[in-house]
């Protein structure tokens, strides 16, 4: 049998990172079993699913590099499916119309509520006659459930769960205006997409029963069932916004690697060992459903960032400058010339050491392309007062004397510099780094001045009032 599996969300609102994560496990179950993955958008709830959530959706998994097989599947353009197969079973007896009113369904429920009773559908119009349906009443189609026995799930995940048919109800498949329910349109189409394993959150798992009911009412087979636990936030509670459930466009916009992201998701509730750093083809050879806990996991952003440092150390220095150029270029307002594009590459080394995200790379290699005269911040004009400029100017002369134009010689200068003015080396190297940066943080300052060249760090000291 080979493996077909589905990521369906529905696009009312962003792809959060629970969503990602689902995709992601999806992705792995299929490539490492060589089946398929496929994308279906859910989108049967017409007021509240939108165009820009689509795009979102989509977006964020070609960022996170999870391709799928196939045509995405519209779940709404298969409305008439979903409504056949409902009519199917009404024609074979089993399912059935209920003429219940509204109002006679909200009291219903308040009897129940009143004697403390599960609120669950009473089959009022289960084995009535069609002809003492009241007039004007549009009537929906609900599912024959039996009320004997149990339906059980043998959940790959969660273990076998099992519930009395008699606690579930018969479910609604048609609406009174023709329209398939959310439950009927999700059978019929992982059937007619031939899904054999649903991978999804445990909070799908009570809709599991009601589903099992529907597949074997059809006689159809039943997918192999995985219900993954729900990602909690740092302080155990359910995850909201202020722990990061925000959409998956903000972690990119924030300056993640999407290599980092794909890691970090997959370790959000799946283990290999002791194994934290596992990089994608590593995680398709060994991805299966057995590493999954039954646990909530939780979620960390200091583990995120520290996780993306180290990818950023160990990606290409051209792929981060090409990654970071467009960020530049609309901090600066213009394009970045050929001779800037030269540092960042050649200062990438040294940069990626003290980043975390792509953001702070950026922030902090702007001072190789800053246009002169630079913009001093308030920390660095401190630095620069009179005595350190007079100190630099008469540093100038042993710059200028320097031929081999490389950190380590720059910095030895500089030595034997401050030892005949009787100062420590950061006595000289500090107020340089102001001048030189704008900042009183950089990258070591030696490292700084061998990328920028001699002409360029002898204008930038000119620049600085040292002369």
């Amino acid at each position: 049998m080979s493996v077909v599996v589905r990521f369906a969300p529905s696009p009312t609102g962003f792809l959060h990172i629970g969503g990602a994560r689902t995709a992601l496990f999806n992705w792995l179950f299929a490539r490492h079993h060589k089946g398929a993955f496929r994308l279906r958008i859910e989108d049967t709830d017409r007021q509240r699913s939108t165009q820009a959530a689509i795009d979102a959706i989509i977006d964020g998994l070609k960022w996170l590099g999870l391709d799928w097989d196939g045509d995405i599947v519209f779940q709404f353009a298969r409305a008439s499916r979903h409504s056949q197969v409902a009519r199917q079973l009404l024609a074979e007896g089993k399912a059935y119309h209920c003429y219940a009113t509204p109002d006679e369904l909200q009291a219903m429920r308040d009897e129940q509520r009143t004697k403390g009773l599960p609120m669950r559908y009473d089959g009022r119009w289960r084995d009535r006659d069609p002809s003492e349906a009241p007039v004007g009443v549009k009537a929906v189609i609900r599912l024959k459930a039996p009320q004997s026995g149990e339906t059980l799930v043998h959940d790959r995940i969660q273990g076998e769960v099992r519930v009395a048919n008699e606690q579930l109800d018969d479910m609604v498949l048609l609406r009174g205006d023709g329209t398939p329910t959310y439950m009927l349109s999700v059978v019929v189409d992982d059937h007619d997409m031939e899904v054999t394993h649903v991978i999804r959150g445990d909070d799908h798992l009570t809709n599991t029963f009601r589903q099992i009911q529907l597949y074997n009412a059809m006689s159809w087979s039943v997918p192999e069932f995985a219900h993954v636990a729900l990602i909690h936030g740092p302080d155990g509670s359910k995850l909201s916004k202020r722990h990061g459930a925000v959409g998956l466009e903000a972690y990119r916009d924030l300056g993640y690697l999407p290599e980092a992201m794909r890691n970090y998701l997959l370790r959000l509730g799946w283990a290999h060992g002791d194994d934290e750093i596992i990089d994608t083809p590593q995680a398709i050879e060994w991805f299966d459903l057995g590493g999954i806990g039954r646990s909530p996991s939780r979620f960390d952003l200091a583990k995120l960032d520290n996780l993306n440092g180290h990818y950023l150390r160990n990606t290409a220095n051209d792929r981060l400058v090409e990654l970071i150029l467009p960020k530049i270029e609309a901090t600066l307002g213009r394009s970045v010339d050929v001779a800037a594009k030269r540092r960042l590459a050649k200062g990438m080394d040294g940069l990626k050491l003290r980043a975390k995200t792509l953001v702070e790379l950026t922030d902090s290699a702007m001072l190789y392309v800053r246009s002169r005269p630079l913009q001093l911040d308030p920390k660095a004009v401190a630095v620069l007062t009179t005595e350190a400029r007079r100190l630099l100017s008469a540093n100038l002369a042993v710059l200028r004397d320097v031929g081999d134009w490389r950190a380590t010689v720059l910095e030895q200068a500089d030595r034997q510099f401050a030892e005949t003015q009787g100062l420590k080396l950061g006595q000289v190297a500090q107020p340089k780094r102001a001048a030189l940066t704008g900042s009183t943080t950089s990258p070591p300052i030696y490292e700084v001045m061998e990328i920028l060249g001699r002409d360029e760090t002898l204008a930038r000291l000119g620049d600085a009032g040292v002369e």
